[in-house]
């Protein structure tokens, strides 16, 4: 049996397709029994033909189409409009497909305000107009793929690991659907827990936190949370460490920043995490800001520009 695969990154940094290529030798497994119609990173496939004379934008049909980062502008979205009609399956691979990413935080201003940012600076002329010809306009705000079409398997990550993708794609061609990780970061962290009630303030990462003696192993280290650094892990979904199980962050000795998103789909990792700091007795006022507890996952209408 081969399964036909169309893959594209949109609005996104190329990071999930380089987490294909790192499936290393099993992508050659994939490759007997997945065959990629269309997949810009690696192969030369045009929107509109390869003589460039289409009207609309052509994506071969496929049994399975894999579609990376959000939708930023009008084409983004005409991309993944093809997608959905010339592929049975969808996969949104990685954090800016499922959650809108890091890209999001531009959703907390409009589109004027990051223009006059990005080509104006306090020693230039304010420009007479911006870029526009030649190119898609840009949407109000950045945006997940489930905001335009219906997503048929969420792989969160940034980017997924590669263990996840070939399971993934093992899981297709052999005819059902993936089972991912779906625990949060917390459940797979073996750190020590000494208990509730102990910690009060939460302080940024710049002091070293105590690591325990040299060459321990990570369950002797204590929760970085537990120390009073902040730490995501309570409220974003594990799977990061691969089928290693151990998240990656922390098993670096360093706090988790929340990138494969909310452990539950429509979750809001800044609502959550402040309401289990909260619960926790753990003063909120403490916290110098909380918009980068949506740093991975501000799509969905959670990161807005402040009302003026």
């Amino acid at each position: 049996m081969t399964v036909k695969v169309a893959s594209d990154w949109l609005n996104s940094c190329s990071g999930c397709e380089i987490s294909i290529v790192d499936m290393g030798e099993r992508l050659l497994d994939v490759l007997k029994v997945a065959q990629f119609v269309h997949l810009p990173a690696l192969m030369d496939h045009k929107y509109f033909g390869q003589g460039g004379t289409g009207k609309h934008i052509e994506i071969p049909e496929a049994d399975v189409g894999i579609l990376s980062g959000g939708l930023r502008n009008q084409e983004h979205v005409e991309v993944a409009e093809a997608f959905r009609k010339s592929c049975k399956i969808i996969i949104a691979l990685g954090t800016c497909a499922t959650h809108g990413g890091i890209p999001t935080l531009a959703n907390s201003f409009t589109n004027e305000e990051i223009k006059q940012r990005y080509y104006t600076t306090e020693t230039t002329d304010a420009p007479g107009a911006f870029p526009s010809e030649g190119l898609p306009p840009l949407l109000d705000s950045v945006l997940a793929l489930d905001e335009k079409i219906k997503v048929d398997i969420y792989m969160p990550g940034c980017p997924p690991h590669p263990d996840h993708v070939f399971s993934a794609l093992v899981a297709l061609v052999e005819g059902r659907m993936p089972v991912l990780p779906d625990k949060s970061v917390c459940d797979t962290c073996p750190t020590r827990r000494e208990g509730k009630g102990q910690l009060k303030n939460v302080r940024r990462f710049l002091q070293a936190p105590e690591y325990g003696k040299p060459g321990e192993p990570l369950d002797q280290m204590r929760c970085l949370l537990e120390q009073g650094f902040m730490c995501m892990g309570p409220v974003t979904r594990g799977g990061c460490g691969g089928d290693g199980i151990l998240p990656r962050c922390v098993s670096a000795r360093v706090p988790c920043r929340g990138c494969y998103g909310p452990v539950r789909p429509n979750g809001n990792q800044r609502l959550d995490m402040l309401n289990a700091l909260a619960s926790n007795g753990i003063d909120i006022g403490s916290i110098p800001e909380s918009i980068s507890m949506l740093r991975f996952s501000g799509a969905h209408g959670l990161l807005r520009p402040a009302q003026k």
